[in-house]
């Protein structure tokens, strides 16, 4: 049996994933795995409940996954997730700015709630809302499962696909963080900040190895590299590029519970990595059960 020891990248019911908190730390341990981030989106607010159920013997590397916005190096300008770990979630600036988040996808998803129900769908856009923990980042996910229940798609990935992706009809853009603000925004927090999937480019425009060479002189501190979007030559380019750059290489599952096709553990960290990663910063909030 192949040894899966660390994932980076994971979501929870804090934001979109399907399994609470505590139900993931314990997954985490029937996946074999000896470290395990919690990245919810622009949230720190399933800390607690995984920090309460943490099994023995698991590292939990605190974290959030935080939606930005970035220039593309081709003119234009592209949505980036930065994964952010280990930083103080009590940072004044941090909290503003998630909070800011929150209540933007709200209102957001509420939108596109109306649009399909102005159109006759059998979405209710406040009773989706109140389905929600009041603290809890809204997201297409929790939209596309109301779809779901609904009988309007088989699956999530459908419902992307017909209703909520860029350019579908019901599709509301959003104000994301600009990718220089949150990466200082971490630093000053104490954290460290690492480009999620950068090359994943099935799932819309991305970034040039330009832009990530400038991330990192702006203090980025690593790359999401082995990721179930990325390809080969994806991995083999952002491998190299983090070499060439002093960055940190990182592997995660991206995992969402059944909202995904995605195993825990699916990809996963080299541990001289992980090390390097916590000594940035000073490893001070990684919990072990």
């Amino acid at each position: 049996m192949v040894r899966v020891p660390i994932d980076l990248h994971t979501h929870s019911t804090a934001s979109d994933g399907t399994d609470s908190p505590g139900e993931l730390m314990h997954a985490a341990v029937r996946a074999g795995l000896d470290a395990i981030a919690l990245t919810d989106h622009d949230t720190t607010a399933g800390w607690a409940a995984a920090q309460a159920a943490l099994p023995p013997g698991l590292r939990l590397i605190p974290g959030a996954e935080l939606s930005c916005v970035s220039a593309d190096g081709r003119g234009g300008s592209c949505s980036v997730h930065l994964l952010a770990y280990l930083f103080d979630p009590a940072a004044p600036a941090l909290v503003a700015e998630q909070r800011r988040l929150r209540r933007e996808r709200r209102e957001r998803l509420h939108a596109m709630a109306e649009r399909m129900a102005a159109d006759g769908l059998p979405i209710d856009a406040d009773q989706l809302l109140a389905e929600l923990p009041p603290d809890a980042p809204a997201g297409r996910p929790h939209l596309a499962r109301a779809l779901v229940r609904a009988g309007l798609v088989a699956d999530v990935d459908e419902a992307f696909a017909s209703y909520l992706a860029g350019g579908r009809p019901y599709y509301v853009r959003r104000t994301d963080t600009p990718v220089y603000t949150a990466i200082e925004m971490i630093r000053e927090a104490g954290g460290v900040t690492v480009l999620a999937h950068a090359f994943a480019h099935g799932r819309g425009p991305t970034v040039t190895a330009e832009v990530i060479a400038e991330l990192a002189e702006a203090g980025l501190g690593g790359l999401e590299v082995d990721h179930p979007n990325h390809d080969v030559v994806a991995r083999e380019q952002l491998r190299d590029l983090a070499d060439k750059l002093g960055l940190l290489v990182t592997g995660s599952s991206d995992y969402h519970g059944e909202n995904k096709t995605i195993a825990l553990g699916q990809e996963t960290t080299d541990p001289e990595m992980l090390a390097a990663l916590v000594d940035q910063a000073n490893g001070s909030r990684v919990l072990v059960g």
